[in-house]
């Protein structure tokens, strides 16, 4: 069972909010090759300052904080410091593009380096007329909003937004360790300890979004990058959004979508306590609890709820898993009163020290290899685009259609 989700195979196509099904090169079908149009694969972040930490400084800031310094400070303090700088003293000539870490159905994500530093952030660069095309321009607006305001230490940090006539831009830090995808197909599946940390660190960066109102809806492996010392950083969040009770966006990628989300009921926070028991589930067995060849028959083994334990799983694993996936949202662990308490409280967690973890204590089980700071060894190689394609920065004819939609970058 375990060789049908091998090493080459990948998912189906991610669904926006509009329904469409978007493949890897950007056209829409039905090709198993693929990711959702918001760079599943690719929030590379930004650089360590000091000691190559993934708390990276924004380029011409001075108030946010050094790592060593942010280590010393409460939990609180360090989730109200945003690294977002609504207006930037510098623009995007300061910037050199170096490397495609990424690309997706609205443009790349490329390795950049800050003129005037020895620093590397990731610039993410979508086209206008594609976000507009695609009716993704809601997505993209409550992405940068989202990001703008959140902090934390297992979340990647927006620094900044520029945009021209063509272009959206978004600078972001770079997580110089690759996506925990790569690593995971890479061991064939996880051990019990390890699954067990990256696990208790999602649930921290979920515990905090969810206090914000904050649905992420697009947890998996692909969307989790590992930083220099091998934590987690939660990236893309293009279909992130703030909710207070339930949205009816249809969203997220198939196997991880809750029964609610497919059955149109209206959702909220319980459908990330779903998709982490799927991502939990992945990483110890190497392969998804429902999967298929095509879309409609991983929902309908996810509506069937039929789950098969490798032999090999932990009986505590099992236990938390079974209680994660459970269709009735109102009875799922996670969504009942206690939230984010009852997941953490679970015996299979018994001996975490959580606000160790939360401080990045606790050693990592897999740390990245890299030579640099600027390394992109851990991550895919893409082909560059041509001159003509690379406008960053570059002005068209000079009108702008859509500036009016993207006000807020």
């Amino acid at each position: 069972m375990a060789n049908m989700f091998n090493k080459k195979k990948e998912r189906p196509p991610s669904i926006n909010g509009s329904g469409h099904l978007y493949t890897h090169d950007g056209s829409n079908g039905s090709s198993s090759s693929s990711d959702n149009s918001f760079f599943p694969y690719s929030y590379a972040n930004g650089i360590p300052v000091t000691n190559y930490y993934s708390h990276s400084e924004a380029p011409g800031s001075s108030d946010i904080a050094q790592p060593h310094q942010q280590q010393h400070q409460s939990q609180n303090q360090q989730e109200q410091q945003s690294s977002y700088i609504s207006k930037p003293t510098f623009g995007l000539n300061d910037f050199v593009l170096l490397e495609t870490l990424g690309t997706g159905t609205f443009g790349r994500v490329f390795l950049t380096k800050f003129k005037h530093t020895e620093n590397y952030y990731a610039m993410k660069v979508l086209k206008k007329v594609e976000v507009v095309r695609l009716k993704q321009v809601e997505h993209i607006n409550s992405e940068k909003q989202i990001l703008a305001q959140v902090h934390h230490p297992f979340i990647v940090n927006l620094f900044c937004t520029f945009q021209d006539d063509r272009n959206l831009y978004m600078l972001l830090e770079y997580v110089i360790g690759g996506e925990l995808f790569s690593h995971l197909r890479k061991a064939g599946r996880f051990s019990n300890d390890v699954t067990r940390f990256y696990a208790a660190e999602i649930i921290l960066a979920i515990e905090y979004l969810h206090s914000k109102d904050i649905i992420y809806r697009d947890l998996k492996p692909e969307n989790l990058l590992l930083d220099s010392r091998g934590h987690v950083k939660i990236t893309d969040f293009g279909f992130a959004k703030i909710v207070e009770d339930r949205t009816w966006t249809l969203c997220g990628t198939p196997e991880y979508l809750a029964p609610e989300i497919i059955q149109s009921k209206g959702h909220g926070k319980a459908v990330d306590w779903w998709a982490l028991g799927i991502l939990i589930f992945e990483m110890l067995a190497g392969y998804p609890p429902f999967f298929d060849d095509n879309p409609f028959g991983i929902y309908e083994k996810i509506l069937a709820g039929k789950i098969q334990f490798p032999s090999h799983f932990d009986q505590n694993a099992k236990d938390l898993i079974k209680r994660l996936l459970t269709s009735d949202r109102t009875k799922r662990l996670g969504n009942l009163r206690g939230a984010s308490e009852d997941v953490k409280k679970h015996k299979w967690f018994r001996n975490v020290d959580w606000q160790g973890l939360y401080e990045r204590r606790t050693q990592a089980p897999i740390v990245p290899p890299f030579q640099h700071s600027g390394d992109t060894s851990n991550f895919e190689k893409y082909q560059e685009p041509s001159e003509e394609e690379n406008v960053m920065g570059k002005s068209g004819s000079g009108v702008d259609p859509f500036r009016h939609l993207f006000t807020s970058f």
